[in-house]
């Protein structure tokens, strides 16, 4: 009976290449949301941030790469793997800036603090090893 359920199951969604066009839509058009922002109120308070810690300012404008240009490259399949890893090294930047205290805390419902870093980080990560698919806008397989 189970054998059965898992065959219908795997005969319905066993699209590999459709699953990876809906991750690279829903992280990277999620993502813009967070590029968005910086677009709209600067990236001074992020400067400020790392100034504190005694890195230069300029580094700050890091987070439109990784937040507004690599994500419209995962989204239309341009050389998503890249731009994969650069939005992992952007979350991982942000993370140590902003939540490096939070790793060990948890939310008022149990949640673990940094999962929403967690998710974008791991979900570029996955991003990165498996690559576009076939539905890209990018017809040219060495530039996906």
């Amino acid at each position: 009976m189970f054998g059965g359920i898992n065959q219908m199951f795997n005969w319905m969604s066993d699209h590999p290449d459709f699953g990876k066009l809906l991750l690279r839509l829903t992280f990277g058009g999620l993502l813009l949301f967070h590029g968005e922002f910086k677009v709209m109120h600067g990236v001074d308070w992020i400067a400020h941030m790392l100034a504190v810690k005694g890195m230069p300012g300029f580094i700050a404008y890091g987070a439109y790469i990784g937040e507004i240009v690599a994500p419209v490259m995962v989204i239309i399949g341009l050389m998503t793997r890249p731009a994969a890893f650069i939005i992992a090294v952007n979350m991982v930047v942000a993370t140590l800036l902003v939540k490096m205290g939070a790793v060990w805390h948890r939310t008022d419902v149990g949640a673990w603090s940094l999962e929403t870093e967690a998710l974008y980080l791991l979900g570029a990560l996955a991003i990165m090893f498996l690559g576009a698919g076939k539905y890209t806008l990018v017809r040219d397989s060495r530039l996906q």
